[in-house]
């Protein structure tokens, strides 16, 4: 067998060659001659062979590194590493990404971008959000964007924009290190500028084959720019944040992502932060292209101004497209 070809025993005893992609949320992407990139269940899967280096990551929080080998026992799968030969159930396993030697094959992500509009009150919002992933051994680096502006007419009459870069280290059962900096912007709670950087603990709650829940806690940095003149100021807060992963094979395909995150201010006393976000999505033609909605609110018990509100909140209709 040559080494770029891999081959699925499919349980009806189909037996299918090309490219193993990846395996997440219970979803195997697979790349053959003629059809391009498919999604198999990860429930219709006998066993794999491929001699390819995969990350390989287990409902149990272990981790390994190596090839799979056909096993003659009914939907398992040989884990083949340096020193070991590991006999695994196909269900077992809830992640396999290629540990690839290119640096382009190594990055992955999305890109999203909405449009309303009311003509009775001549208000349009404009969104554009995404995301761009890269993933080595153990490691994992991540630029998000959500970019937010409203419209009355021909005037800016508010602006939402968040950055973020994260980069994360896998650790033992389940946990991870995390750090993170990032930029905020939100007009309607009288923030100009939020420079912030974030130093947490992350660990899996649940991780299956339809879903990944997971929490995070640690520390929050920031450097605040307010509208209006407003001195600046720095500030140490703790922070919380749990996050849930949905997915849904049967049509219509879903994928749901929502996070909640909380923030108790150390250097302001009484100040609290909450920012919640989801972002439900059903496929269009193929996985690659989604139409989905996104809602996000976000409240400041003390806005940096006294003038701005507490909370703000908008939902965004996006259409959005998958690489890799």
């Amino acid at each position: 067998m040559a080494q770029k070809t891999d081959t699925i025993y499919h349980v009806n005893k189909n037996i299918l060659t090309g490219d193993f992609k990846s395996l997440s949320y219970g979803i195997v992407t697979w790349k053959m001659d003629g059809m391009g990139t498919i999604s198999l269940e990860e429930i219709k899967i006998n066993t794999i062979i491929s001699n390819k280096q995969f990350e390989i990551k287990m409902r149990d929080d272990l981790m390994y590194f190596g090839s799979l080998e056909a096993s003659n026992e009914y939907r398992k799968v040989y884990i083949v590493t340096i020193t070991d030969k590991i006999l695994v159930k196909v269900e077992d396993i809830v992640e396999i990404y290629p540990i690839k030697s290119s640096f382009w094959m190594k990055i992955s992500g999305d890109f999203s971008f909405g449009f309303n509009y009311s003509k009775g009150s001549d208000v349009g919002n404009l969104s554009f959000s995404g995301n761009i992933d890269y993933r080595k051994k153990k490691t994992f680096f991540e630029l998000d964007w959500d970019q937010n502006n409203t419209y009355q007419a021909d005037t800016l009459g508010a602006r939402k924009a968040d950055v973020t870069i994260s980069w994360q280290r896998l650790l033992k059962n389940g946990w991870s290190s995390q750090v993170s900096t990032g930029f905020n912007q939100n007009s309607e709670l009288g923030l100009k500028e939020r420079w912030i950087v974030n130093l947490m603990g992350v660990k899996d709650i649940s991780y299956n084959n339809w879903n990944r829940l997971y929490g995070g806690a640690g520390l929050n940095l920031s450097h605040e720019v307010p509208y209006g003149g407003v001195s600046e100021q720095n500030d140490l807060a703790g922070v919380f944040q749990v996050v849930w992963k949905v997915y849904k094979y049967k049509e219509p395909k879903l994928w749901v992502d929502a996070d909640i995150s909380f923030l108790p201010y150390f250097t302001d006393s009484g100040r609290y932060r909450t920012e919640f976000n989801l972002n439900p999505k059903i496929n269009l033609f193929t996985n690659d292209f989604k139409f989905g909605m996104k809602f996000y609110y976000s409240y400041d018990s003390k806005p940096p101004t006294e003038t701005a509100s507490t909370n703000d909140y908008g939902v965004n209709f996006q259409l959005s497209y998958s690489f890799h």
